[in-house]
């Protein structure tokens, strides 16, 4: 077998179950475990698929798929700038406001410009940039920068956050679980992203209705500690019903 067409069953056999760990590669091709370390490090540089210590994973599946900024801003654009749309009318002139990173909260940074006089603190560097030439006081957290997501992470973050104190956060995720709760592929963002929700009077979830039924690998926090969730009309029926049930007030947009 050819280089390329190893590589390429390699490949295969990942997408196809998801994952493969170098061992069984290494027995069902015949060749040594250094060679299919290689191969795996090559799909990676190309983005083909996740290197893990002893495997690979598919990109687009599971709890670790962490898409970058530029790719989730491609998706389902219309449904964002709607629930950007709902998202400012429950801000108040004067109020103070925190924006968890991400492509919808970034939406609704632009949407926040049509208001004078507000505080934004927030831990994406992209969202402070959308924001710094408007009269607003942007507060940002501090730590380590993430490239992948423009967010600032770590115990400096989780550290300036429990001394704010925010009228209300808008929150993207990456799975919202009726079971779960609000999960992240990051753990380091994931603590940022509770202590947000400890600094805040009122918590909003925003995401579209494909975020619902996904579990990432870091829960930020349970359902109950939503207040309110603005999602596409999209949403399943079963995730209406529960929201009813459960006193969390559910915008559709």
């Amino acid at each position: 077998m050819l280089i390329d067409e190893r590589r390429q069953h390699v490949l295969a056999l990942i997408q196809r179950d998801g994952r493969a760990l170098v061992g069984d590669l290494s027995d069902q091709l015949g060749i040594s475990r250094i060679t299919i370390r290689k191969d795996l490090e090559f799909l990676q540089s190309k983005g083909l698929i996740q290197r893990t210590h002893g495997g690979g994973l598919a990109l687009h599946s599971g709890a670790l798929f962490d898409p970058s900024l530029v790719e989730k801003e491609k998706l389902h654009q219309k449904e964002k700038q709607r629930i950007a749309d709902a998202a400012i009318k429950l801000v108040t002139e004067g109020q103070c406001v925190i924006l968890d990173s991400g492509t919808t909260t970034t939406a609704i940074a632009r949407s926040l410009r049509a208001f004078s006089r507000l505080t934004v603190i927030t831990n994406a560097v992209n969202i402070a940039a959308e924001l710094s030439n408007t009269d607003f006081e942007v507060i940002l957290t501090g730590g380590t920068l993430r490239k992948n997501s423009f967010s600032l992470v770590g115990p400096p973050a989780e550290d300036h956050l429990r001394d704010m104190h925010a009228d209300i956060l808008f929150l993207g995720v990456d799975g919202f679980h009726s079971a779960v709760g609000l999960t992240t592929p990051n753990v380091l963002e994931s603590r940022v992203n509770r202590a947000m929700v400890r600094a805040s009077q009122t918590v909003v979830a925003v995401c579209d209705s494909t975020k619902f039924g996904h579990i990432s690998m870091a829960r930020i926090v349970p359902a109950s500690e939503i207040n309110i969730v603005i999602t596409d009309s999209d949403l399943s029926p079963e995730y209406v019903q529960a929201f009813e049930k459960s006193g969390i007030r559910l915008i559709l947009v």
